[in-house]
């Protein structure tokens, strides 16, 4: 039996730091924060830890030759299991969200379940997987959003999104390294994404005092993540490369948290931006890529 070390590591336990916050920053930005939210959000960590499962079964063989370390080619979890807690944790996520949000919720949550096995079985190596997994992540921040007006929270799914097809850019090019024009065209993607995320929201003017915290956030987000993505147009190494895609995993909670205030919740905006140094130091205990 593998031990729960060896679980974490194939769902990348850590990385799930950076899930919840997009739940509450559609929620916040459609106005329907509430009892409802907690479970929409660990409904959409169990996905997530769902994806990251599915992800390192189908890559077992490729894993066996780049990664021989991974869960599944040292042999520490079966493939049979791996594939096992990928369907039962779908089953559960969406179980849960069904549970908390209705039939509005689960009619976001089937089809980001979907797009979650779409993009680890068929669309992760080919040119569609980056807008595939931004699809999955734009889509979870509508899943907070499913009890109010989701047309609210999509300039937040959309920012959210955009700064996910810069990480998985990234990421396909972890291992081999990358030419200088893939880490540049993330970083500008990153510029725009920070930028979007400092305008006032849709559906009511921010006073402004509200404006100095999400601007804050921003450039915390924007400092930690660009500076990595900085280091590898520096040297587009795989290591270095790597390092870009685990500080965007990392940093997406002040991202997040930025969203969070700039739609009127200033302090939980802050107790979600506070998940990025604490998801930094558990990365160092198991790997978020």
């Amino acid at each position: 039996m593998p031990r729960v070390a060896d679980l974490a590591e194939l769902v990348r336990a850590p990385a799930a730091l950076s899930v919840p916050g997009d739940v509450i920053a559609g929620a916040a930005a459609a106005g329907t924060l509430g009892p409802r939210t907690p479970a929409l959000a660990a409904a959409s960590v169990l996905l997530y830890w769902a994806g990251m499962a599915a992800n390192d079964w189908a890559d077992r063989e490729l894993d066996a030759v780049e990664r021989p370390e991974r869960p599944i080619p040292s042999g520490r979890v079966s493939p049979g299991l791996a594939v096992g807690v990928a369907a039962g944790l779908t089953a559960a996520g969406v179980g849960l969200a069904a549970a908390a949000g209705g039939r509005r919720a689960t009619a976001v949550a089937l089809p980001l379940a979907a797009a979650v096995w779409g993009y680890d079985l068929a669309a992760k190596n080919t040119a569609a997987g980056p807008a595939v997994m931004a699809a999955c992540r734009g889509l979870d921040v509508l899943l907070g959003a499913a009890g109010g007006r989701p047309i609210r929270a999509l300039p937040a799914a959309v920012t959210v999104a955009a700064h996910t097809w810069t990480v998985t850019a990234l990421s396909r090019r972890e291992v081999s390294g990358a030419d200088r024009a893939l880490p540049v065209s993330t970083l500008a993607g990153t510029a725009l994404v920070a930028a979007s995320a400092t305008l006032p929201p849709t559906r009511r003017p921010a006073p402004a005092a509200d404006a100095t915290l999400p601007t804050i956030l921003t450039a915390w987000y924007a400092t930690r993540y660009g500076t990595a993505q900085a280091r590898a147009v520096a040297e587009p190494t795989a290591a270095r490369v790597r390092s870009a895609v685990g500080a965007g995993i990392t940093g997406l909670p002040a991202l997040q948290g930025a969203l969070i205030a700039r739609a009127g919740s200033g302090l939980l905006g802050l107790a979600v931006a506070a998940a990025a140094p604490l998801g930094r130091r558990l990365a160092r205990k198991v790997s978020p890529t």
